[in-house]
Order: C-alpha cells, then structure tokens, then sequence
C-alpha cells in the first residue's frame, strides 16, 4: 500500500500536466513501512488519465513499471525490470485507490 504524501502536479500550460512523487510503502495491512516508491506522470487524457513511470524499492531491490493511470477506476500498468532479487522481472502491478480521498493506493505485483 503506497500513501501518496509527496505528490505534486506541475501546471505545464495548456499542454498538460506533470504529476510527481516519492512516497513511503506499506505491508497490505498498512502497519509496516517496506519501502518506498517514486516516479513521474504525463497528462494524457485531461480528466481521465496520465502516463506514468516509477520505481518501487524494496530491501530485496527494485522493480519498474509504466502505463496508465486513471483518475477513477482501476489501472494495471507493465513491470519493466528490476534489480537485485526482481533482476529480469516482467509482469503486471494492478493498482486501485483506496478509499475516495486519492491518498492510498493498493499496488499488486504480480511477477512472471
């Protein structure tokens, strides 16, 4: 569970926006840190969706993912790669809020 307490939006002009962030993560029960994560989001569709890039890094290493996210609904997004024990990763992270103030977010790996 990732807590988005860092995000910023960049007002680019009227050609979008930059959503940035680096964010501490949590165990699914939300009570242990594990980790942390930060990235960056291009304003795709306005209203809708972004395109975004980030790095979860863990004890064990780090993994990678890219792809959509939504401004509602639920976004599954490509691993990248990673390092360390994830070194070669692929697969997907589903990603879905948690709850309806857009501060916590559910992140599930799942590895190939």
């Amino acid at each position: 569970m990732g807590h988005a307490t860092t995000d910023a939006v960049t007002d680019t002009g009227a050609s979008g926006h930059i959503l940035s962030f680096a964010n501490e993560v949590y165990d699914a029960d939300d009570k242990n840190k594990i980790g942390t994560d930060q990235g960056i989001c291009f304003r795709t569709v306005p209203g809708k969706a972004w395109e975004c890039f980030w790095t979860l890094s863990l004890d064990k290493g780090q993994l990678t993912v890219e792809g959509p996210f939504y401004d509602s609904g639920d976004s599954v997004l490509a691993i990248t790669g990673g390092t360390g024990e994830f070194a070669g990763a692929l697969g997907e992270m589903a990603l879905s809020a948690r709850g309806t103030k857009g501060d916590a977010y559910n992140f599930v790996y799942r590895i190939k």
